[in-house]
């Protein structure tokens, strides 16, 4: 077990989450909730697996944990990519988004293969 609070990719996870929201607060009202759901609840996956990750009771079940939330990091991609296509999303935005999912992603694959190697 370890505090999630000392963990950089947490920090940048839990950043991306509340960006997430902000941008989502802005789509249109009507048209795209479940786009709007998908998205922050992606974004919350992320972070909030790093965080069960840390109570579990073995380093691979963090390692698997941190691969539920690298996986949900793909989903949000997915769907930013999805919302700025469907213009909900500015461009810049997306652009900015995108750049923090994929740093949150490669933090979370240098840790999970930090975990793993440890188990060796």
């Amino acid at each position: 077990m370890q505090d999630y609070r000392k963990l950089r990719v947490w920090g940048q996870a839990h950043a991306l989450a509340l960006n997430v929201r902000l941008a989502t607060s802005r789509f249109p009202r009507t048209g795209y909730a479940s786009l709007r759901s998908q998205i922050t609840a992606a974004a919350e996956s992320i972070a909030s697996n790093i965080v069960e990750g840390c109570g579990a009771a073995s380093q691979a079940e963090l390692a698997r944990f941190l691969d539920i939330s690298r996986e949900s990091s793909m989903e949000l991609e997915y769907q930013l990519q999805l919302a700025r296509d469907y213009r909900i999303l500015p461009r810049a935005q997306w652009e900015s988004l995108n750049a923090e999912t994929i740093d949150v992603r490669r933090m979370l694959c240098g840790l999970r293969s930090k975990v793993l190697a440890a188990l060796q």
